[in-house]
């Protein structure tokens, strides 16, 4: 489980739950396939879910937010019958690479999926038209409340695979699928208070407390209100009666006031001159929305970068949550990032609610983190307008981190999708001497960055199959498949499943298929086993 570069083993994990089968039996005449990729959701029902929440809380143990909270929880357990007493369940709903088997449709392979034992969804439809479309939309959506597990909408997807091919995919979605939403839960409550909260960027931004409420399950008693703007443009009052709903099912917003309501002791809502955290006086540059403390010591922005550079999508420090990093800042064991590393048993132990052995499963979750990709790490540091996209980005570009904190503003722009303002900010951070520092002591505690073996800019200068992606059709006399696979891989490439135009290479052995004609029609460069081999046992080979 993990982000596609990264993550952790579940394996033992998915072994405890019950509807994924520990072995595949053919169905009739149809074998299984040589590899199958099978691609799914871990989920927990309703009732489970409220009995874990409900035990959790006579033992004094938080409770999970939502069901899917919870879910990603209980795969994370290093024990798994941890995992076993959850009771997940996991609906399949597609598959990836398939080798030694084809198949037209999706739907094809959906009910092969559940003839080879996979569970997946009785609910799914196959429609023709639009008009089918909205009305399985419809039916769905009527039956929400009573269905045992959470969902949010559906996912419409195109049946034929050549469809599939032809329309390809965007970033991170395929264009042949669309997710159509359901109506979000709504329900009216009250503005008990307004509070001001510190981003780790110094950012103000005013929060809603409210008497709470549940919707859609989930208990609601905060909600953000995103900026003085947007509370102005909707009149929010401290003691008014306001309409909630859960975006997307999961994040609370206020929608709007209901004035009907009011009665004349609302209190209107005003931000702070100064940081309510360290007392510091706050600025609003022209062009933003928010209010920003600009003192980079102020406590709150220390533990909200702290938080991030110890959340799972960025150094992933299992066990630093919110309640420890506030503790360590105060107590004055860390003060930034870098601290982290220097952080040992004892001092842990000394703090509230932290025994030896918690205290021991933090230090070695901090010891794991050190070995971070290049672009975790970048995300981890919090450079201002550098997501996990645009830190990918860097690193096709970069093999280094000093390469990067000495780069200027010209070079950066180069890079596709990275504007004047990313790269002014990029730029602005390195120049820092104190982020400096940081990153070199991060360096001199032990953090050994994974970097890609070379940059995409020269990538092909040095290996002409980095970054490339390889199609196979036919056999091959000198390796099997799965050789073949495995060679192009450990080259910096990749293999596809399918014909499509992101491919690159479609290496024809002895009686190629359909996949020959598709490829041709779609201007794909074709090698023959003699071109293949010349490129894997080149000089980049390994």
């Amino acid at each position: 489980r993990g982000d596609g570069y990264t993550g952790e083993d579940i394996t033992q994990n998915l072994r405890t739950i019950h509807t994924i089968p520990m072995r595949l039996f053919s169905h009739q005449d149809i074998a299984i396939p040589d590899r199958l990729e099978v691609r799914g959701e871990v989920y927990m029902g309703k009732q489970e879910f409220r009995d874990l929440n409900k035990k959790r809380g006579l033992t004094g143990e938080p409770i999970f937010a939502n069901p899917r909270n919870a879910a990603a929880g209980s795969l994370r357990q290093l024990d798994p019958r941890i995992s076993a007493q959850r009771r997940l369940r996991m609906f399949c709903y597609g598959v990836g690479q398939m080798l030694g088997f084809t198949a037209e449709t999706h739907y094809q392979f959906l009910e092969l999926l559940r003839k080879w034992g996979f569970y997946v969804n009785p609910l799914i439809r196959l429609c023709s038209g639009i008009e089918e479309v909205i009305t399985a939309y419809g039916r769905l959506s009527g039956m929400r409340e009573e269905l045992p597990y959470e969902i949010d909408g559906t996912v419409v997807k195109v049946n034929r695979l050549d469809l599939q091919e032809r329309l390809g995919s965007v970033s991170r979605a395929p264009r042949w699928a669309l997710a159509y939403k359901f109506e979000a839960y709504e329900e009216t409550t009250v503005v008990d208070d307004i509070i001001v909260s510190v981003g780790r960027t110094g950012a103000l931004t005013p929060v809603a407390i409210l008497k709470p409420v549940v919707i859609g399950g989930v208990e609601v008693s905060r909600a953000t209100l995103h900026n003085e703007d947007e509370i102005a443009r909707k009149d929010i009052r401290k003691g008014d009666t306001v309409l909630v709903t859960r975006a997307g099912d999961v994040i609370p917003e206020v929608i709007k006031v209901i004035l009907a309501k009011r009665t004349g002791t609302e209190v209107p809502f005003r931000m702070p001159e100064y940081c309510p955290v360290c007392k510091e006086k706050v600025v609003r540059e022209r062009d933003e929305a928010v209010r920003r403390c600009v003192n980079m010591n102020c406590p709150a922005q220390i533990k909200g970068r702290i938080r991030h550079f110890a959340s799972k999508r960025a150094m992933d420090i299992d066990g630093l949550g919110t309640k420890l990093v506030e503790q360590l800042v105060e107590s004055g064991l860390v003060r930034n990032v870098a601290h982290v590393y220097e952080v040992r048993k004892e001092d842990l132990v000394g703090l509230e609610r932290l025994a030896d052995k918690s205290a021991g499963n933090i230090i070695a979750s901090i010891e794991r983190s050190k070995n971070p990709t290049f672009s975790r790490f970048l995300y981890a540091l919090g450079i201002p307008h550098v997501g996990e996209h645009i830190a990918d980005l860097l690193t096709e570009s970069y093999t280094d981190i000093h390469l990067l904190m000495n780069a200027q503003e010209g070079e950066l722009m180069k890079i596709p999708e990275i504007g004047p303002e990313v790269a002014n900010s990029i730029v602005t951070f390195f120049e820092d001497g104190e982020n400096r520092e940081s990153i070199e002591r991060l360096l001199r505690k032990g953090v050994d960055i994974i970097y890609k073996k070379t940059a995409l800019s020269d990538a092909s200068l040095v290996n002409p199959m980095a970054g490339k992606v390889f199609l196979f059709t036919g056999a091959l006399t000198s390796m099997t498949r799965e050789e073949a696979r495995k060679k192009v891989e450990s080259m910096g490439g990749r293999t596809a499943a399918s014909v499509s135009k992101t491919v690159d290479y479609l290496v024809v052995g002895e009686g190629g298929g359909t996949k020959l004609e598709k490829a041709k029609a779609l201007g794909i460069d074709l090698l023959d086993e003699a071109a293949f081999l010349k490129m894997v046992t080149g000089p980049n080979s390994p």
